[in-house]
């Protein structure tokens, strides 16, 4: 994970030195988990998530866009409307670190030279890896027994606009479809010669997390000679 933080700001400092238009800023907002344990609710944010993002506005309609983020996922039975999962009781907290990269869209132009005020819904995806606490079921209770890393995929929408000349806000919600089950401890899958017997819930479907939040961004860079 050091290693990608470390190409992160190499790749923003290789493309500042020939600078189109840039922006570097701050995500806050609220993540939440779905998967075998916990809330079945798709939009349920409930733990603090925050990270840095940059943007190299390649045109007035894409960016490229990279981002690092930070969260713990939770998930507790108590808090489901199904009567199983509230009779199980389980629950479990993960960390999450996570690194994204791809191309943001916007609906229409988003021309940051023009002197009026700019607004555009927009789309985002590309590809996310991240590191997580590895965990298992043991006796009643899921616990940690290391660390591993893996890819996802991010699914976002938004809305961002110019607030002054230099600043733009925005608003987003996104979800990860992650290459993985084993988030909430479902479906370990490190060497442990009983992990087989401890896998619960459906061992068929990959686990996802939401992220709900906004984003605040400087603008800086040479005007930019945009081509299509």
């Amino acid at each position: 994970m050091k290693r990608l933080v470390l190409m992160l700001v190499a790749f923003t400092l290789a493309h500042t030195a020939n600078a189109q238009l840039h922006e570097i800023g701050a995500y806050v907002g609220y993540s939440n988990f779905i998967g075998d344990v916990g809330s079945t609710n798709y939009i349920n944010p409930n733990h603090l998530a925050y990270g840095a993002i940059y943007k190299w506005n390649r045109s007035e309609r894409h960016s490229f866009r990279a981002s690092i983020t930070r969260t713990l996922l939770e998930g507790k039975d108590i808090n489901s409307d199904d009567p199983a999962r509230i009779a199980r009781g389980l629950q479990f907290t993960n960390t999450i670190t996570e690194l994204s990269a791809g191309l943001e869209f916007t609906f229409w132009e988003f021309n940051l030279h023009d002197l009026d005020p700019q607004g555009t819904p927009y789309l985002y995806t590309g590809i996310s890896y991240f590191s997580y606490d590895t965990l298992f079921l043991d006796e009643g209770n899921i616990v940690s027994y290391g660390d591993d890393s893996t890819f996802a995929i991010p699914m976002v929408i938004g809305y961002k606009a110019t607030i002054s000349p230099s600043m733009i806000l925005g608003f987003e919600i996104g979800a990860r479809y992650t290459f993985t089950d084993d988030l909430d401890g479902s479906n370990p899958v490190k060497d442990k010669k009983d992990f087989d017997s401890l896998k619960f819930g459906n061992i068929n479907s990959n686990d996802w997390y939401m992220f709900m939040g906004v984003t605040l961004t400087y603008t800086f860079g040479k005007k930019p000679c945009f081509c299509y």
